[in-house]
């Protein structure tokens, strides 16, 4: 009899620690789901590496990595943030007029570019749901307050992302939630102005 109960007490308590093993990993995947390594440019773009270095590794990023290292912003996105960045792609800053990325490159007028590529980060980390959120909240649209000190009105059209700058250009988030060790990265189409 007493063999008996023992075996039962074991049983339950080996059911008992199968089940949380089972419960686990399902309630760390679920919670880890937005930190997953997502491809840009050809490169993986890993969670545990901050804003710096994974757009170094983007073939899609190498004009605003060059921006960032002329505006002498490395060591900022390298820091602890946390960031929300909107990124450019190399065919965004190519679709400025001709020469205009030559010309914000040149160091007299490493303020005006400071202060395009600023416009392009809002303090904090925001994620697709946060969006998401903040434009519900606002009957539509969100207006997010950039580093730059300008802000920037995010809102969905047909089903994608769309951030609209000062000057009316209207660019979409092409790939979302970029998760970094100090923020997360948006891919988008349009270079934004202040």
């Amino acid at each position: 009899m007493k063999i008996n109960q023992h075996m039962r007490t074991l049983a339950m308590g080996l059911s008992l620690a199968l089940a949380t093993v089972a419960v686990v990993p399902t309630v760390m995947a679920d919670s880890m789901s937005m930190d997953k390594t997502v491809m840009v440019g050809g490169a993986a773009m890993y969670p545990s590496k901050n804003i710096i270095q994974n757009a170094v590794n983007s073939k899609d990023h190498t004009t605003l990595v060059a921006a960032v290292k002329a505006a002498g912003l490395v060591d900022t996105l390298s820091g602890p943030g946390p960031f929300t960045v909107f990124a450019p792609t190399n065919e965004a800053f190519a679709a400025l007029p001709a020469g205009t990325v030559d010309n914000l490159l040149k160091p007299e007028n490493k303020a005006a570019l400071t202060k395009i590529l600023t416009y392009h980060v809002v303090p904090g980390r925001m994620t697709s749901d946060d969006l998401a959120k903040a434009v519900a909240a606002g009957g539509g649209t969100a207006s997010l307050k950039t580093v730059e000190g300008d802000s920037i009105t995010v809102t969905k059209d047909a089903n994608r992302w769309a951030v609209t700058d000062d000057k009316g250009n209207v660019a979409h988030i092409t790939i979302a939630n970029v998760m970094q060790s100090n923020g997360v990265i948006f891919v988008i189409d349009k270079v934004l102005m202040p």
